[in-house]
């Protein structure tokens, strides 16, 4: 349990950190989820046009320090090879 009044201030911030890092890493998982989603229906405009929203959603968390960024930039790569083989 936090006794000092930094400790305390610090246990606060952290709270305050996580709900917003959840949302943002909730959001990241719709968007990638939308491609996945229209990868499976065979919709190759309606997956490019997702996977372009879905990046730089995905590269702010990047930033954010919410995902890594090798973690993001994989993932980047495995959809648009995906969305690229659709297209084919």
């Amino acid at each position: 349990m936090a006794n000092t009044p930094q400790s305390k201030k610090r246990a606060r911030q952290s709270e305050r950190r996580n709900d917003i890092n959840k949302a943002r890493r909730s959001r990241i998982r719709t968007f990638i989820r939308k491609v996945e989603e229209a990868i499976a229906s065979g919709n190759a405009d309606a997956a490019k046009l997702a996977l372009q929203a879905a990046e730089p959603e995905m590269a702010r968390g990047v930033t954010k320090g919410v995902l890594h960024k090798n973690t993001v930039s994989r993932k980047i790569s495995r959809l648009s090879a995906r969305v690229k083989a659709l297209s084919n």
